[in-house]
């Protein structure tokens, strides 16, 4: 969480703006140039592909980064709020909150040990302002003691919202806030943005947080652009701007098509009369001078319809570069998953009064009994803390139960979402023949080329892959084996995918004829993969 310094924005009504600004990466990549942007007090969803620029985006706006070209100002004040923040060694929330000096300036004059600057310095208002802060962000009652690195991913995220709502900037930045937070959470921070008096820009990829959006601004290769409205709005509107772009290319193809095959037909043509030309001249019947001016005549109009094809030919030519600059040359994600062939009645897990215990003694999970049948479709669901991550890895078998049974007669597969069976010191081709150990180089290539992991592709670090990727490589490694998996199981498969990702990822699991057991608290995915059955968990004790 950084604040940024003020200076003269050339917008009166806007809190911070850009001026024709450029981005690039350390070696020289372009992110996005001549970008020219303005944010008020309005909620703006910032949503693009990974390694499209947007947290380098709200890293200029806040003043963090400077620009490449062009100019950033701010005409107010501008927090930014991280994806990740890691605490300091023994950090308390108090510190967390920035409030740790306030309140000891209060408890030193409750306990009558203040000084004179106490007294005139002690908030008494502070107790209620932190306690109303921690319960916007669903933190009712925590000890301003305990220590930040106690709390989780989610809750960290919280605690940091709260010590801005103590003095809320006028613009506020967040980068992807809702990762890795449970329901309420998310629930939470969409309250919390929905009554933020200033303005918000919000990189995100959580659907029903851009819903709250007043506007959505896309990044992409084509540049920036603006849609009004939230997300839905904007779903709509971009599907139809597609549609148009793919028929505009569409009919500049067939333009150019077209325009060549007049320009053949123009040369055709030409040389025909010169043949013909050439045989009358041959009987010498005429005299030449009437030959001459036959032939000028000949080649003047066979040139001016060779000129006429060329120009018509250059103009589509120029339309089709026009129409395929409207359309983003990103390939898109595909995922192609094999069939398991699984029937409908078979038992693929079976979990009889299943439970496991914490070396500590504390229960987790369970007891629980459930049976999957056939290619059903499961969501484990619950807060943080509840013991979803512990009950897919007793499915899996990575866990054996401390009481009861877990039976797996079908094979299965967990993939979490950081793909751990992924080493980050291998390359995903080493991945893949770690896994697959009896398979030769040539099938390892041809396994990885089919989820886009082409030639040298396959040959990139696991730790520099983006988090579509190392999903997509993670898929590779379980379901392309010589014993593809007939339940799959997923912890979290979306936290770091964009939406194009997402959708892909979508489409994939929706097709599959496996069975599904996957934790996530993004209700739009659970619905697009067809979900038919919710275990919900709750933490014990």
């Amino acid at each position: 969480m950084s604040l940024s310094n003020q200076s003269r924005n050339p917008s009166a009504s806007a809190l911070a703006t850009l001026d024709r600004v450029a981005a690039r990466t350390p070696d020289g990549r372009t992110l996005f140039e001549n970008l020219s942007l303005a944010f008020g007090r309005e909620r703006t969803g910032l949503i693009g592909r990974n390694g499209s620029g947007k947290t380098t985006l709200l890293r200029l706006i806040a003043g963090l980064a400077e620009p490449a070209e062009g100019s950033a100002t701010r005409a107010a004040s501008v927090a930014w709020l991280s994806q990740r923040a890691e605490p300091g060694p023994g950090q308390t929330v108090a510190e967390a909150l920035g409030i740790a000096d306030a309140m000891a300036v209060v408890a030193r004059v409750l306990a009558g040990e203040g000084t004179e600057q106490d007294l005139a310095e002690a908030d008494w208002t502070l107790d209620g302002r932190i306690e109303a802060a921690l319960a916007d962000v669903g933190l009712d009652g925590l000890d301003p003691a305990r220590p930040v690195a106690s709390l989780s991913g989610g809750e960290q995220t919280r605690l940091r919202l709260a010590a801005l709502l103590l003095a809320p900037p006028d613009l506020l930045l967040l980068d992807e806030p809702t990762n890795h937070m449970d329901a309420e959470g998310r629930a939470r921070v969409a309250e919390v943005l929905g009554r933020w008096p200033g303005g918000v820009v919000v990189a995100s990829h959580d659907r029903a947080l851009l819903r709250r959006m007043d506007r959505i601004v896309e990044l992409s290769s084509l540049g920036a652009r603006t849609y009004g409205g939230g997300y839905d709005l904007y779903a709509e509107r971009k599907a139809a701007e597609r549609a148009a772009a793919e028929r505009a290319l569409e009919t500049a193809e067939r333009d150019v098509d077209r325009a060549a095959r007049d320009t053949q037909r123009a040369v055709e043509r030409r040389a025909g009369r010169d043949r013909a030309g050439r045989a009358f001249a041959m009987k010498a019947s005429e005299p030449k001078i009437l030959l001459g001016a036959m032939k000028e005549r000949a080649e003047n109009s066979g040139g001016r319809e060779e000129r006429l094809a060329e120009r018509r030919a250059a103009a589509a030519a120029a339309e089709l570069a026009e129409a395929r600059e409207r359309v983003e040359q990103v390939r898109a994600l595909d995922i192609p998953l094999p069939t398991t062939g699984l029937a409908a009645g078979r038992t693929v897990l079976a979990m009889e009064a299943a439970t496991w215990d914490a070396p500590d003694g504390r229960r987790i999970v369970g007891p629980l009994t459930l049976r999957l049948t056939g290619p059903e479709r499961v969501a484990v669901t619950g807060p943080n803390g509840a013991g979803k991550s512990t009950l897919l890895k007793l499915m899996a078998g990575a866990l054996e139960p401390t009481e009861g049974r877990v039976d797996r007669p079908a094979p299965s597969a967990l993939l979490d979402q950081e793909a751990a069976l992924l080493r980050p010191d291998d390359t995903v081709l080493d991945g893949w023949r770690r896994l697959h150990p009896e398979a030769t180089a040539n099938e390892a290539h041809a396994a990885l080329a089919r989820f886009l992991f082409r030639n040298t592709s396959a040959l990139k670090p696991v730790e520099g892959l983006s988090g579509g990727e190392r999903l997509r490589a993670g898929l590779a490694c379980v379901m392309t084996g010589p014993r593809p998996p007939q339940l799959l199981i997923l912890d979290e498969p979306t936290n770091h995918l964009d939406l194009d990702s997402i959708a892909a990822v979508e489409a994939a699991l929706r097709a599959w004829d496996g069975a599904l057991v996957v934790v996530s608290h993004d209700a739009d995915f659970l619905d697009a993969i067809g979900v038919d059955r919710r275990i919900e968990l709750r933490p014990s004790g």
